[in-house]
């Protein structure tokens, strides 16, 4: 059987871990080649770990074709999903994997749109009935539903795409090892890449502390001005700080009080003592 391994398919899914392939290793030397690898005509879709250990050793394995395969998108969705559904596979993996498959159902919907309107300016023809086709995946259209299938909370899936956007990759590589969890890798994604990278190569222990200088300063940060005059919120956003400048006003206008009457006293007190007939100089 000639079997095609695809590159771009094979590194499509976050690999095995050195200790997770040697497990697999062991379990197939053992048990055998359980699963059938699936295969799309000649092309591997499924199953390169259990490939390549089958070869390294001569052992037998059984594969299986999904005819419903129409483009090589159809076999990234279909890899997509069933790696969300595995257990083995990370939080941080199933995010980056959901947030994938938003992109790759984005992009369909807007070629879809684009067809439909070619094809409403375009004299009909009687087209081949096309072979059946797998069913339309769940749309993501929303982050509640990305979080759904990628059975994540809203908030993860907020951090999992800033990390995306501003980590460096030596600070993903420290995710995906697990070297430091998401909400820490997202804090310390907010820093310049330099110092990514800094606490990264220090290790686990820096990159604690840099999450833990992260969340510290944005604790100290003053919040933002208040909107100008005219938008939406034209009161004062951060209530607490006037508040407590109004307090220190009262009370230094409580001091100026109690000092002009002292004052006023000691006037008092000198006007009294001076003789009648005085009169001033």
């Amino acid at each position: 059987m000639n079997i095609v391994v695809n590159e771009e398919l094979k590194a499509y899914i976050e690999p095995l871990t050195p200790d997770e392939h040697d497990a697999l290793e062991r379990s197939i030397l053992t048990e055998g080649c359980r699963d059938a690898l699936v295969l799309w005509g000649d092309v591997l879709v499924d199953g390169h770990n259990r490939y390549g250990i089958c070869q390294k050793h001569g052992l037998p394995f059984q594969t299986v074709q999904n005819p419903r395969f129409q483009s090589m998108e159809d076999v990234h969705l279909w890899m997509i999903d069933q790696h969300l559904g595995r257990r083995s596979v990370s939080d941080f993996q199933r995010g980056v994997l959901a947030l994938r498959k938003r992109e790759i159902m984005a992009e369909r919907k807007a070629r879809a749109a684009t067809s439909t309107e070619t094809a409403e300016a375009t004299p009909t023809a009687d087209v081949p009935e096309a072979a059946a086709a797998l069913p339309a995946p769940d749309p993501l259209n929303s982050r509640e539903a990305i979080a759904k299938a990628a059975r994540l909370s809203s908030s993860q899936v907020v951090m999992i795409e800033k990390i995306q956007k501003q980590a460096a990759p030596e600070l993903v590589a420290a995710v995906k090892s697990g070297t430091i969890s998401i909400n820490a890798a997202a804090a310390v994604a907010t820093l310049p890449a330099e110092e990514q990278v800094a606490a990264a190569v220090a290790g686990k222990d820096e990159l604690k502390q840099a999450a833990k200088r992260v969340r510290e300063l944005n604790k100290r940060k003053p919040r933002e001005e208040a909107p100008a005059e005219g938008s939406p919120a034209d009161t004062p956003t951060d209530s607490a700080p006037a508040s407590d400048e109004l307090h220190t006003l009262r009370i230094r206008v409580a001091e100026l009080t109690a000092e002009n009457t002292e004052l006023r006293c000691q006037v008092a007190q000198l006007q009294a003592a001076l003789p009648a007939d005085s009169t001033p100089f």
